[in-house]
């Protein structure tokens, strides 16, 4: 039977029950700010918060453990832009009628769409897939065990460790997802199970004075002494220039708020 080396084992430090409260309670407080964030800034986050956050997730227990799971990470802007396409490529015939009226009514209340612009926007993309052959060593074929569980355990170690790096997360799971194979080069025995979309959270106040400005720019352009056959189209056309830029130079906000990390 082929045996393998074990890690020896690293006690706990020894404390008291107050303090094993206290330190449940105070990851529970940051934990429990954690959201799904739609309004991810396109600023730089180091690399090496995700490969932190990847060792993380690779510390969770697994069937037999065999740890069937692989994380790929994008970061470059042209990959970003392809799997942005093909992903609302796939978000597009989901919402045309793949999806039951049950489930687009659960997800009405979201405001979700086909348009997925953070996957373009966030700094960085983390492809999960589940292996469903691996083993204890690089190179192995054999059976492995629990994927789903294994993998969905590792997911919540990895969201975890980024946001208490301060880092806004989104799980996305187009349907189906077998273009991520190709794209990321991974074998057709493993399954893509979510992107985990991260980056700086945007500035709330930002999109809000932003959407402020513009609609006031919009009513003041009512004012403009030009006849009215004239002033409509002008109108609209200073609008457009004005949103173009706003959207376009400033995308997650109008004022983004600096953030280190």
């Amino acid at each position: 039977m082929t045996t393998y080396k074990t890690l020896p084992w690293q006690p706990y430090p020894a404390l008291a029950d107050d303090e094993r409260i206290a330190r449940a309670q105070a990851f529970y407080e940051r934990i429990r700010s954690r959201r799904t964030c739609r309004q991810i800034s396109s600023q730089p986050v180091p690399r090496k918060v995700i490969e932190a956050a990847i060792l993380a997730a690779g510390t969770a227990p697994s069937g037999a453990n065999h740890q069937p799971w692989h994380f790929a990470v994008i970061g470059t802007a042209e990959m970003k832009r392809q799997v942005r396409l093909a992903a609302e490529e796939e978000e597009r015939a989901f919402y045309a009628g793949k999806a039951s009226a049950e489930w687009i009514a659960a997800l009405e209340p979201l405001g979700t769409d086909a348009d997925k612009p953070y996957l373009e926007h966030a700094p960085w993309l983390i492809v999960i897939f589940g292996q469903r052959r691996g083993g204890l060593y690089p190179g192995e074929k054999r059976q492995n065990y629990y994927v789903t569980e294994s993998v969905g355990i590792a997911t919540g170690l990895l969201l975890a460790t980024l946001h208490e790096a301060g880092i806004a997360t989104l799980t996305h799971t187009p349907n189906p997802m077998r273009f991520l194979n190709s794209m990321c080069a991974r074998p057709g025995d493993e399954k893509p199970v979510m992107i985990v979309v991260a980056g700086g959270p945007g500035s709330v106040p930002g999109v809000i004075t932003s959407t402020v400005l513009l609609v006031s720019l919009k009513e003041a352009l009512r004012f403009v002494p030009l006849d009215a056959s004239i002033l409509g189209p002008v109108r609209l056309l200073l609008f457009g220039v004005i949103l173009f830029i706003a959207v376009w130079v400033r995308r997650d906000t109008l004022f983004p708020k600096q953030r280190s990390v």
